[in-house]
């Protein structure tokens, strides 16, 4: 078991050296004159060659190399799994190190004083309705065991949670929390030790998570929360209390977000401290991350004039000239296309936005492509918004030229891969993928849909009510079905979840459901579009009242149409749901 694995070989890094002993630095595949085709293990004449003349799990230094728990003493862990078995793993990461009341051995020590070996041989010998005899049971030897096969036969679980809730009965009161909004600020941070904030989490008492218990017991019945997700929860509130460095102060996001690297979870201990208010959300955004490591290295003046705009941009304002904030995704675009150009502006001496001219602003425009047109857009909000805040002279985008964006042509998508895609294993993709095909929904649409939405057949959106076709209907009701066995007691209020929204009531990702899928749901709705296009004839404002679009949008389909064969698109079906039902 202390056999190290040996190295792995030079040339591949991928195998292991054929032998070491005389010292070989090549596997038998990267032989020179090979590949060489590695021999049988000579102890088990296994094929599956490791290293040394023998297998995987023959050999002492291989993943698979069976011995004993470093916890129990259990035989049949692999040093793959750091020669810990399962229920050890648990151990290791809820008690602290000591010696063993009953056997002297230095382990992880549960609350009764005993190692996970004595545990297990007093309830080997445990009488039902009674407690296990620590003392009895290891007092002539310990019986060991094979690892991964302990089963509670004696209701050992009901009684560990009766023993919990006496303990919490006769547990001492709480001490008065005083929470507070100031903080003492730090000189220098010094990065604690992993295994001591470890250990300090497994002893202390901690006083948050006694402050937020009543919360979490109540959220996580709530909303049906698993037992292992919520000692996650609680493992995470020892740690920050044990990583605190203000006691009574409210958690920092990032404090919970730097947790994770002790064993913590980010996501649902948010849940808890907000709802019990204690959390201050200081996490920076992707879009600040990245307007910060575009405007690195621009004069002082330049980057307060873009950090003004940025702010504007992000937030709005409220003062004259008011603004409504714009969505990231729109400001992270235009970042995109102005970075390169501040940048060269930088370079050319300019210190201000304000020396820039009308022919400055022409000539470092992009000749054609997507970032033209995102660096028209965002230079003329920047000017704007600077000359409206009286911090340059004039707008030189005023006057210009707008830039228009390419005009593609959409292509309809193969209907054989829209038929597999419909009949998809996963009742869950093929629900997402008949709702976009035959009614043309949007990816956020789709991750917005409510149970309450859908009713009597029909689906709300916003004002419209849409009559679900025939095959729609049918995956819908077996994806209810699955729904209903999977998560009986979730109160997410979303018609389609998984495994990390089930129990919360925020939606899914847009594309959770086309990660797997070799189309996108963009892509099946424009050749849904263009399906009603060709059955319409090119009836606009058909096209605009059914899918919610504009008008320059629609006359974007129209080019389809205009460009097909008249004597082909005559005899074309009036939609491709017929093919793909």
């Amino acid at each position: 078991m202390s056999t190290p694995p040996p190295p792995k070989c030079a040339v591949c890094q991928v195998n292991r050296v054929a032998w070491t002993k005389p010292r070989m630095d090549f596997c038998y595949f990267c032989l020179p004159g090979g590949p060489i085709t590695p021999p049988p293990c000579r102890a088990c004449d296994s094929l599956d060659y490791f290293s040394q003349g023998l297998c995987i799990r023959c050999h002492p230094g291989a993943p698979l190399h069976v011995g004993s728990c470093r916890g129990c003493l259990a035989w049949g862990v692999y040093r793959s799994n750091s020669w810990q078995c399962w229920s050890c793993r648990w151990w290791f990461t809820h008690y602290p190190v000591d010696a063993c009341e009953f056997c002297g051995r230095e382990s992880r020590i549960n609350g009764q004083g005993a190692c996970r070996l004595c545990w297990e041989n007093a309830r080997l010998h445990q009488q039902p309705g009674r407690a296990p005899n620590l003392e009895t049971s290891n007092h002539h030897g310990q019986q060991l065991f094979l690892a991964n096969l302990q089963y509670d036969k004696t209701g050992a679980a009901r009684r560990r949670a009766a023993r919990a809730r006496e303990l919490h009965m006769n547990r001492p009161p709480a001490l008065p929390r005083t929470i507070t909004d100031a903080r003492q600020l730090l000189l220098f941070r010094m990065p604690p030790g992993q295994g001591a904030i470890k250990d300090r989490a497994l002893t202390g008492d901690s006083r948050l998570l006694r402050y937020c218990e009543p919360v979490l017991r109540d959220h996580a019945e709530r909303h049906a929360w698993t037992r292992r997700q919520t000692n996650s929860v609680v493992h995470t509130l020892k740690l920050l209390d044990a990583l605190q460095d203000w006691p009574g102060a409210k958690i920092l996001a990032s404090d919970v977000a730097a947790s994770i690297r002790y064993g913590g979870t980010q996501t649902s201990t948010l849940e808890i401290l907000a709802a019990a208010g204690l959390l201050v959300d200081d996490r920076i955004t992707a879009v600040e991350r990245y307007f910060a490591k575009k405007t690195t290295g621009l004069p002082l003046e330049m980057a307060g004039q873009l950090q003004l705009w940025f702010g504007i941009m992000l937030k709005g304002s409220a003062t004259a000239p008011r603004r409504r904030p714009r969505h990231e995704q729109t400001i992270h675009l235009h970042i995109q296309g102005m970075a390169p150009i501040w940048h060269r502006w930088a370079d050319q001496g300019h210190a201000s936005l304000a020396e820039i001219s009308r022919q400055d602003f022409i000539e470092a425009l992009p000749p054609e492509g997507a970032n033209r047109l995102f660096a028209d857009q965002g230079l003329r909000s920047l000017f704007a918004i600077l000359k409206a805040r009286k911090k340059v002279f004039t707008n030189p985008t005023r006057g210009v030229p707008v830039a228009r964006s390419n005009i593609t042509i959409p292509t309809p998508l193969d209907t054989a891969k829209i038929r597999d895609a419909l009949n998809s294993p996963d009742i869950t993709v093929a629900l997402a993928v008949a709702l976009v095909a035959f009614h043309g929904l949007t990816g956020p649409q789709l991750a917005a849909i409510q149970l309450t939405d859908i009713s009597d057949g029909k689906l709300t959106l916003g004002e419209k009510i849409i009559p679900l076709a025939g095959p729609v209907l049918t995956r819908l009701t077996g994806y209810l079905d699955h729904r209903a066995r999977t998560w009986p007691s979730t109160l997410n209020p979303h018609l389609i979840i998984n495994r990390k929204t089930a129990p919360r009531t925020t939606p899914t990702s847009k594309l959770y459901a086309w990660r797997s899928l070799g189309v996108k749901p963009q892509a099946l709705r424009e050749d849904r579009i263009l399906q009603e296009i060709f059955a319409t004839g090119g009836d606009v404002r058909r096209i605009c009242d059914f899918f919610g679009i504009g008008i320059d949008a629609a006359m974007r389909y129209t080019l389809a149409l205009a460009k097909a064969d008249p004597e082909t698109e005559s005899e074309r079906l009036p939609t491709g749901t017929q093919d793909l039902t």
